[in-house]
Order: C-alpha cells, then sequence, then structure tokens
C-alpha cells in the first residue's frame, strides 16, 4: 500500500469491533507482563461538560481494552491513566502536571473543552511531550505549537462550513446569540473573521453565559431587529438546548443554525420538538447508517458505532469519536516510529497522512496539527428526532 492511500488507522475498525465485544467475555488467555506503555487522559467526564466527557472517556478505556486483548502495542500491555477535571480548569492543569511528573506518560489524549485544554498546553509544550485535545476552538492549534494537536473541527471552520450553507440559501443578514464560555467566544471571534468572505452581515449580536437558564431576552432582541434572516448560536453544552427551547417559544421563524459543539442525541433529547429543522455541521458518524457504500469514512464509522453501542448500550456521540481518532492516531504513531520516546511520536503523529477518522481523512504538517477542512463536515437537518444529510452536500 503507499504512503498516500486512504486506509483506516492501525487498529482497524473491524478489528477493534471484534475486540471490544472479546473483552467483555472470559479473562485473557494471556498476561501482558512487560512494563506498561502509559498513555494519559484529562476529561470532563462528570460536571457541566459530561456529555462530551463521558463517551470520551468510555471510548478511552474500551480501545485501550481491544488493544491489550489483541497482546498491547510493541509487545507491551499499553496503561491509561485518566482523570476527570469535572470540566475544572485548574483541576485539569494539576491532573497535568501529575501525569508528567509522577505518571511518567508518554502522551496524551483528552482535553475535553476548550478552557481545559488551553489550561494544559503549557504543561505538556514544556515537558515535550505529545498532546492530542479533543476540543474545538481554533486557539488550541492556531498559532501551530510543537507537541499540541487536535481531531474535532475547529470553530472557523464549523463557522465557514454555516456561512457557505446560508450562502446557499440567499441568507445574507443573520442574528447570533453567543456562549460566553471558551467555546463560544472562540467560534463568536472566528465567524466574525471570515463572515466578510460570504458576503453575509451581522444584524444582532448578542450572549449568554454557561449558568443562565432563559435566554429570551436577548432572542427577543433579535427577533425584533429588523431584516434578520437566520440565528447562528455558536455554543456547546446546555446552552444551544436552551436557546432552541426559547426560540421555539418565542416563535421565531427565521432558520437555526448550531455549531458542531452540540452534535450528539443528548442534544435532541434537551430540545426536544424544538429542534426540529435545525440545522448543524457535523461529522460523518452521526449519519453513519445514511452513508453511501463507496464513502471512504462507511467502514470506519459503522464500525465504532456498532462496537460503542454494543458495549454501552448508550447512542453514539462525535465527541466520543474524537476520542477514538485521537488514540488511533497516537497509536498508529507510536506503531510507525517503532518508539515510545516523545520526540518520536510527535514527529510520527505530525506526519499523519491519509488516516480515515470518524471525524474526517486527517492530513497533518507542520503548518497544520488538525489536518480536516470543511469537506470533512457534513451539513445536516434534524427532522423528526434524527439527523439528516442535505441533498447535494453528502459524499
Amino acid at each position: 500500500m503507499s504512503k498516500t492511500a486512504v486506509r483506516p488507522s492501525a487498529l482497524r475498525a473491524g478489528a477493534f469491533a471484534a475486540l471490544v465485544a472479546a473483552s467483555f467475555m472470559a479473562a485473557p488467555s494471556s498476561v501482558l507482563a512487560a512494563d506498561p506503555i502509559k498513555i494519559g487522559s484529562v476529561v470532563s467526564a462528570t460536571g457541566p461538560a459530561s456529555f462530551l466527557g463521558d463517551p470520551e472517556q468510555k471510548t478511552l478505556k474500551l480501545y485501550v481494552e481491544a488493544l491489550n486483548k489483541k497482546g498491547g502495542l510493541m509487545g507491551r500491555p499499553v496503561e491509561l491513566v485518566l482523570y476527570d477535571d469535572g470540566g475544572d480548569a485548574n483541576k485539569a492543569r494539576t491532573f497535568a502536571t501529575r501525569l508528567i511528573e509522577d505518571d511518567k506518560v508518554i502522551a496524551m489524549v483528552g482535553g475535553t473543552t476548550t478552557g481545559t485544554t488551553m489550561a494544559m498546553i503549557p504543561v505538556f509544550e514544556d515537558a515535550k511531550v505529545a498532546f492530542i485535545s479533543l476540543a474545538g476552538a481554533i486557539e488550541i492549534v492556531e498559532p501551530v505549537r510543537a507537541f499540541v494537536f487536535k481531531t474535532p473541527h475547529t470553530d472557523k471552520t464549523a463557522c465557514q462550513k454555516i456561512f457557505e450553507d446560508l450562502k446557499g440559501r440567499k441568507l445574507t443578514k443573520i442574528g447570533m446569540i453567543s456562549g460566553t464560555d471558551g467555546f463560544g467566544k472562540s467560534m463568536r471571534a472566528q465567524c466574525l473573521k471570515v463572515i466578510g468572505d460570504y458576503g453575509i452581515s451581522v444584524l444582532a449580536d448578542e450572549s449568554y453565559g454557561p449558568s443562565d437558564a432563559d435566554m429570551t431576552p436577548q432572542l427577543n432582541k433579535i427577533k425584533n431587529t429588523a431584516g434578520v434572516q437566520a440565528l447562528v448560536n455558536p455554543g456547546f453544552g446546555q446552552g444551544p438546548a436552551i436557546v432552541t427551547r426559547n426560540y421555539a417559544q418565542l416563535g421565531i421563524s427565521v432558520p437555526l443554525y448550531q455549531s458542531h459543539g452540540v452534535a450528539s442525541k443528548s442534544f435532541i433529547d434537551l430540545a426536544g420538538a424544538a429542534a426540529e429543522g435545525v440545522r448543524l455541521p457535523a461529522p460523518a458518524l452521526l449519519i453513519a447508517d445514511k452513508l453511501a457504500g463507496t464513502d471512504p469514512q462507511k467502514a470506519v464509522v459503522t464500525e465504532y458505532k456498532k462496537s460503542y453501542e454494543s458495549a454501552t448500550g448508550q447512542p453514539v456521540s462525535t465527541f466520543g469519536g474524537y476520542a477514538y481518532d485521537g488514540i488511533q492516531i497516537l497509536v498508529s504513531a507510536i506503531e510507525r516510529a517503532k518508539s515510545v520516546e516523545p520526540q518520536k511520536i510527535r514527529d510520527a503523529v505530525e506526519a499523519t497522512k491519509n488516516h480515515v477518522g470518524t471525524t474526517g481523512i486527517y492530513n497533518m504538517s507542520a503548518k497544520d496539527h488538525l489536518g480536516l477542512g470543511t469537506e470533512s463536515f457534513r451539513m445536516l437537518e434534524i427532522r423528526k428526532g434524527d439527523w439528516v444529510p442535505l441533498a447535494g452536500v453528502q459524499n
């Protein structure tokens, strides 16, 4: 196979499904006795971002269990050293320091939110240990930092995908309501930076705090602003679900766009009937069963979805997919480097090419520590409680 061939990552999707199933059966027939390879993780498995961090935690545990069933990595068992920061940036930094100084991890996959990720970055940069973040904001990888990578699409890319869709519908005047958390602030800023490229203008610009339980005053201002043709909500967590319910309660008739930060079934459950018609950019994972058989991501997303839902009894989410992509990219890098030396691992992660993940096909470089563009997003609309790909947008 050539170096540029599109391929699944080191642990094939089908093999992962079989191994996850096997890990819930009898005890392994052999025990890996060598010193473990320690991979660190800090996620927000509890707290306000738990709907992101919980599937990440479950995915990482399932993958490492499956990998060890397979025989480990380079003939050694893999130990996942995982901490739950509860969404607290200070705790995240403390755990990051512990991973480096006490646990001696050789790499890190984690960082559920932008805030916790940004708090941990200096620790891994100073230690010269690769950190693959699972958070969304572009500030994580721009400017490029030597040891920091990420797997989710950036907020800038999400803005561009939304604006492409708005432009296609000839909707050029919008209202925005953004969260004041790290992700919401960053995405709002990125949207404002690129909006001029699409001939779109913002007529109303409102915000809400992480603990706000009612956004009707802000939405009323937008509703009463003459000329607004669509509403865009940069945000994640419970805020966008409240915005969506309030939007419906106020009878706002213009189209509502959410970010990829709400790309999970839990958003639909929280928003209820109000989610009908909401559009958002999202990875292929959400529409695994709707992808064409020729789609290069079909096998990977289908097997991950099957494995995760079978093992947990919960619907798959893109957030668990970010963790799956992160650990797959890391394991592939270690195998290609044939080393657990942090610098060699970093170099191999940066050299990732044509890696088929649940989020897209990654092509990283010294200038791009994400490796995904707008083409890796699928524009979806929520209809009758399900994700529906929009005609003319899907591969």
